[in-house]
C-alpha cells in the first residue's frame, strides 16, 4: 500500500509540474487565437468579425458589405481572408461607432477594397478600386482631423467621408433598414450605435464591453453620465422573447455575444457604481481615498485589471472627475 501510495503522489507531482510549466508557457506567450481574426454567424445576414483589437459587426448580403468599424491597420488582411470566406463582392461602406484607434485604424486600407454604388449610367463604371464610404457623426471626423491642433492628426485617408450633425442617420442595405444613432457624453462625444432593424441585431461600440470598465475619455467628451445614459438608450431598443433572454443580439465593442440580460448587469454595475463614487465626491473624498475605498470591488473580478491601457484605477479616476466636473 505505501508502494502505490508514493507511486500515486509521484505521479501527482509530475501532473502538477507540468500543469505549472503548461500556464506559465501560456502566459509568457500569447495563444494563436489572440493573434488571428474569427467570424462568428449571429443571425441573418449579419456576422460577427472577432479579433484582438475588439470586435466588427457585418452586413454580408447582395449589395456587397457593410463594416461597422475596421478594427486596426494590422488586421486589415485578417479581415478580408475572413470575409473573402463569405463572399466575394466588395466592401460597400464602413461605419465607425468611434474615433478611437481600435475602430478606425483600419479605416483607410480597408476603403481601398470597397466601391461605392452609383446610380444612373455610372454604376458600370464603379469597381472595387474606388473606395468604400465611411460614415461617422461629425465629432469623429473633428477629432480624427484634430481641428484645434490639440493632438496629431490622423491620415487623411482614414477620416469619414459622410459625416451626420444631430442624432440620428439611416441608411438601407441588404434589404434592411440600419438605423446609427448618436449617443453623445458616453465614452466620448462622437459615439454611436448601429441597429440592424430586420435583423434584430444592435452593435453598440465601446459603449458596451464584457472584457473591462468602460473606457471614458473625459478629453473627448465623455463621462459616466452620459455613458448610463447611452446604456439605458439601448436597453429601450431592445426587446426580448422571454424576460430577459433571447430577441435582440447584442454585439458588443469588446467581448462575447450578448442579450438583455447582459446588458442589464452592466447597468447595474455602472448604476452602483456611479452611486458609491458620487456618494463620496458629495462627501468630499479626494480622488486618492475613493480609489483606496475600492468602488469597484464587487465587480473587479469581471471587468477590473491592474495593467494594460485601461485599468480599474483608471476608470475610477475618470468616474470620480466626471462627477466632480474636475476635468
Amino acid at each position: 500500500m505505501k508502494l502505490i501510495r508514493w507511486i500515486v503522489i509521484g505521479l501527482g507531482a509530475v501532473l502538477a509540474t507540468a500543469g505549472l510549466t503548461k500556464l506559465a508557457n501560456a502566459q509568457s506567450s500569447p495563444s494563436l487565437d489572440d493573434q488571428q481574426i474569427h467570424i462568428l454567424p449571429v443571425r441573418g445576414d449579419i456576422y460577427m468579425l472577432v479579433g484582438p483589437g475588439g470586435n466588427m459587426t457585418l452586413s454580408v448580403g447582395a449589395d456587397g458589405v457593410l463594416a461597422v468599424d475596421a478594427m486596426t491597420r494590422t488586421s486589415v488582411k485578417s479581415i478580408e481572408a475572413e470575409i473573402r470566406k463569405l463572399t466575394d463582392k466588395p466592401l460597400r461602406t464602413i461605419i465607425n461607432t468611434s474615433y478611437q484607434g481600435d475602430h478606425t485604424g483600419g479605416n483607410e486600407e480597408l476603403s481601398k477594397w470597397g466601391g461605392i454604388v452609383v446610380g444612373g449610367n455610372f454604376t458600370a463604371q464603379v469597381g472595387r478600386g474606388a473606395p468604400a464610404a465611411i460614415f461617422a457623426h461629425e465629432n469623429v471626423l473633428n477629432r480624427m482631423s484634430a481641428p484645434t491642433g490639440k493632438q496629431a492628426p490622423t491620415p487623411v485617408g482614414a477620416w469619414p467621408t459622410n459625416t451626420f450633425a444631430g442624432n440620428r442617420k439611416d441608411l438601407f442595405f441588404n434589404g434592411e433598414g440600419i438605423r446609427i444613432t448618436h449617443v453623445p457624453a458616453a465614452n466620448t462625444d462622437g459615439d454611436s450605435i448601429v441597429f440592424f432593424r430586420r435583423s434584430d441585431v444592435i452593435s453598440t461600440g465601446d459603449i458596451f464591453v464584457t472584457t473591462s470598465y468602460p473606457r471614458l475619455d473625459l478629453a473627448a467628451g465623455g463621462g459616466i453620465n452620459g455613458e448610463l445614459d447611452a446604456v439605458n438608450y439601448i436597453i429601450g431598443e431592445i426587446i426580448p422573447v422571454y424576460g430577459q433572454e433571447g430577441g435582440t443580439i447584442i454585439i458588443p465593442g469588446h467581448g462575447r455575444l450578448c442579450d438583455l440580460g447582459d446588458l442589464v448587469d452592466y447597468r447595474e454595475m455602472l448604476t452602483i457604481v456611479r452611486d458609491r463614487v458620487q456618494d463620496m465626491v458629495k462627501k468630499g473624498f479626494s480622488v486618492e481615498q475613493v480609489k483606496v475605498a475600492k468602488p469597484t470591488l464587487d465587480y473587479d473580478g469581471e471587468y477590473g485589471t491592474t495593467k494594460g491601457p485601461w485599468t480599474t484605477d483608471m476608470f475610477v479616476d475618470a468616474a470620480y472627475r466626471s462627477l466632480s466636473q474636475k476635468k
